[in-house]
């Protein structure tokens, strides 16, 4: 499946060189309770310059899912099988040495709170420019101020000759989100992962952060992955998207097909508790019924079975495959296998 997946996997960019491709990916976490199956035999590709959204609900596995293609997953977690494929190349099989030199040069990867991972006590120009002498390898003091300016200019950020003296509680959030990408795209990435990175930011400063992002990826040619729970992010971003439960793809397609035509109940479940511009004020919001099962050694078939209202006895027993319905569009699903 996975091969018929990397050829297949959407028509219309057939003619795309893939940047990154995952293959059976599992990433397990050895625990007292049981090994925690975060991520289960999944694959997806990404093409040069597009957008790709994963979506799920909270604990569905996309974070663990960016943290191994940046080789992050610490113990008790650990990638079991599986192949992460960036132009060519096995990442799996990358020397911590080799992996130093690809993250930030070649793969970057912002955050939700960039106040987690800005250091308080040294400016905003300090954190760029200790960037670019790691990647760069620039020992010019003007040049790397020059290079730090650029990359605040790059992100629209005003005054970037006044922020770079600024320590990160002097901003905003929105400022500190733009300073966080300014500083991941300073060494020029060639594959963005965004994760939840504007679930901390008000409505209107998210729009300008995704207007942002849209501008970057056309300038500067890149690839996005961006984890998400949000189908109204997706709608703005991404080109194809890959909706995520409990460790598994569910679905996968372009945008269009996904709000067009969700196949997935799990999807459809999701689209359903989404509010609607055109809504009645008095009609209520369905829900998904149930919680997400524990992902600790779970049983076979389905793992969307306990709250699915289509479910059947097969579904209960057997896992079914991911499966290319319609061109680029794959559910998996026994309704449509």
């Amino acid at each position: 499946m996975s091969a018929k997946l990397e050829n297949v996997q959407d028509g219309l960019k057939q003619e795309k060189e893939k940047i990154l491709c995952i293959r059976n990916l599992s990433v397990h976490f050895y625990t007292y309770a049981g090994v925690v199956e975060a991520v289960d035999r999944i694959n997806l590709c990404i093409y040069k310059e597009e957008t790709f959204g994963l979506i799920g609900e909270t604990g569905c596995g996309k974070s663990v899912t960016a943290s191994a293609i940046m080789r992050l997953i610490d113990p008790p977690g650990r990638i079991v099988d599986g192949e992460i494929i960036f132009k060519g190349e096995n990442l799996l099989e990358k020397t911590d040495q080799e992996m130093r030199k690809i993250r930030g040069n070649k793969i970057a990867m912002i955050f939700q709170d960039p106040t987690t991972y800005l250091n308080p006590v040294y400016t905003i120009g300090d954190q760029i420019a200790e960037v670019i002498k790691e990647h760069q390898g620039q020992s010019s003091k003007h040049t790397i101020k020059a290079l730090t300016i650029d990359a605040l200019e790059l992100v629209r950020m005003p005054d970037p000759e006044r922020i770079i003296n600024r320590y990160p509680h002097e901003l905003s959030t929105g400022m500190r989100q733009r300073a966080m990408i300014a500083m991941m795209l300073s060494c020029r990435p060639e594959l963005l992962i965004a994760d939840e990175a504007t679930t901390a930011l008000d409505v209107t400063v998210q729009a300008q952060i995704l207007h942002l992002l849209n501008e970057l990826k056309k300038k500067l040619h890149l690839s996005i992955l961006f984890i998400t729970h949000n189908f109204g992010v997706v709608a703005a971003i991404c080109d194809r998207v890959g909706v995520m439960y409990a460790g598994k793809i569910m679905e996968l397609g372009s945008t269009i097909d996904m709000f067009d035509n969700p196949l997935h109940p799990y999807t459809r479940g999701l689209l359903g508790a989404v509010p609607k511009l055109d809504q009645h004020t008095q009609t209520e919001l369905k829900s998904i019924p149930g919680t997400i099962p524990s992902v600790i050694n779970p049983p076979p078939g389905c793992r969307f079975y306990p709250r699915c209202d289509q479910g059947s006895l097969k579904c209960k027993i057997d896992e079914p495959a991911l499966k290319e319905v319609e061109e680029g569009h794959y559910v998996s699903c026994h309704l449509f296998n």
